[in-house]
């Protein structure tokens, strides 16, 4: 009997396939060939067969960019997904801004202007509450600006319950403290009481800092003051929303917004751009205009600010109420559930075991901790998780009880052709 091993490919019969000129033109020829040995050690091993070998290496080859992935997760903004896709306007946008633009640049007078005055206005008026507003590259940039420029060398006061851990091991007293200010913390765990604050301010104190815990929740014997409660302690109060909520959102009636927060008292509010609001990766900075302008003029801006392709993409987002990320999260679950029932007979009459069924899908990115989105899943084999994350498109679930469930409720609907195809490429 033949040893099926001995159909495996050469590794100068693959070298020379065409379909791997780019790759190695791109990325060069030892990168190509350690593909390609990786891909005939897994046929040695059994893992596939001889004849899809070329196939593989292209699959596992990197292209020209980030790989497209459809997200099924039932997390609504994935951080490791890239957080909240961009709306079609948006895009269209960053593709016109990758040109030459009038960024910084008045076409009217021809003299300089404001950089991305046009981004900074669509937020204005998005936010009215805001007297002024400005942008940086992300939400935690945004805290470092006004801890640098508020309290560096002097006191941030901020509840022990809010010390909050941002992703990936970055902290967020760590990060506070590396701009040059102390922190005062007061309060415990649990609970904290405006006389807390009030106890800590002194000359020392820069201002204060409420951090809404938007990945976590405490419950049962807890209590934080509102923001209301923290104004008038005689130094700025700086609150961080995190999720990017400019107004209240009905769905989710926990998560703050920016506008309530500047008319509760907050001096200045910063934000994540890439979360609720559904544009790119940037921190928001809104409140006082004598606040803002400080932090705007501080020479640490130059370095957090944001480029061409972000005002772009932040205007769009700003100027048309539709996106991905507000589609997702106002998605009628029966709506979902039709889709996800259309979705399992399709695959099955294809000969892929497949079901329907209820699922709970979240928020995601750091943004309303505990809130259940009902959703709704289609079921396959659990074999088919990574086939399905290294086909083209990518697909992702979450694999629960033996099974990978592709969860619909971050898929857009216009998607499912191309979901269909992927499960079922997958599946032979």
């Amino acid at each position: 009997m033949t040893d099926p091993r001995r159909h495996i490919p050469r590794t100068d019969a693959l070298l020379d396939d065409p379909r791997l000129a780019p790759f190695v033109e791109r990325l060069g020829r030892g990168r190509v060939k350690g593909a390609v040995q990786a891909a005939q050690r897994r046929a040695r091993d059994g893992e596939i067969s001889p004849a899809d070998v070329p196939d593989e290496v292209v699959r596992s080859l990197p292209g020209g960019g980030p790989r497209q992935v459809i997200n099924a997760t039932g997390v609504l903004l994935h951080t490791n997904l890239g957080r909240a896709p961009l709306s079609a306007p948006a895009l269209d946008a960053v593709r016109d801004a990758g040109g030459t633009t009038d960024v910084e640049f008045d076409l009217e007078t021809g003299r300089r202007a404001r950089r991305g005055r046009a981004a900074l206005a669509a937020l204005a008026r998005a936010v009215p509450d805001a007297e002024a507003v400005h942008l940086v590259n992300n939400n935690a940039a945004a805290l470092v600006l006004a801890a640098t420029t508020l309290a560096q060398g002097r006191e941030i006061v901020i509840s022990r319950g809010e010390l909050v851990e941002i992703g990936d091991g970055f902290r967020l007293p760590d990060l506070l403290a590396s701009t040059g200010a102390r922190l005062r913390e007061v309060g415990t765990t649990n609970r904290t009481s405006v006389a807390d604050y009030a106890g800590a301010i002194g000359p020392a104190t820069g201002f204060v800092l409420k951090v809404h815990p938007s990945n976590y929740r405490i419950e049962g014997f807890a209590a934080t003051p509102s923001v209301a409660e923290l104004t008038g302690l005689g130094v700025p109060l700086v609150a961080d929303i995190g999720s990017g909520l400019l107004t209240p959102e009905p769905l989710l009636p926990a998560e703050p917004d920016a506008a309530t927060w500047l008319r509760a008292g907050a001096d200045l509010v910063t934000a994540s751009g890439d979360k609720l609001l559904g544009g790119p990766q940037c921190g928001l900075l809104l409140g006082r205009a004598d606040v803002v302008e400080r932090l705007r003029r501080h020479p640490l801006a130059r370095a957090l600010r944001v480029d061409k392709l972000t005002l772009a993409a932040v205007e769009a987002t700003l100027t048309h109420a539709a996106n991905p990320a507000r589609e997702a999260l106002t998605a009628d679950p029966a709506v979902v559930r039709r889709r996800a029932d259309d979705l399992a007979r399709r695959l099955a009459e294809a000969g892929v075991p497949a079901e329907a069924l209820g699922t709970g899908a979240a928020v995601g990115g750091g943004g309303a901790p505990g809130v259940v989105l009902p959703s709704a899943a289609v079921a396959v084999p659990e074999a088919l998780a990574r086939p399905l994350r290294t086909g083209d498109p990518a697909v992702v679930g979450r694999v629960e009880g033996g099974r990978c469930l592709l969860d619909l409720r971050a898929v857009a609907p216009h998607r499912d052709d191309d979901l269909f195809h992927a499960v079922v490429a997958a599946w032979r």
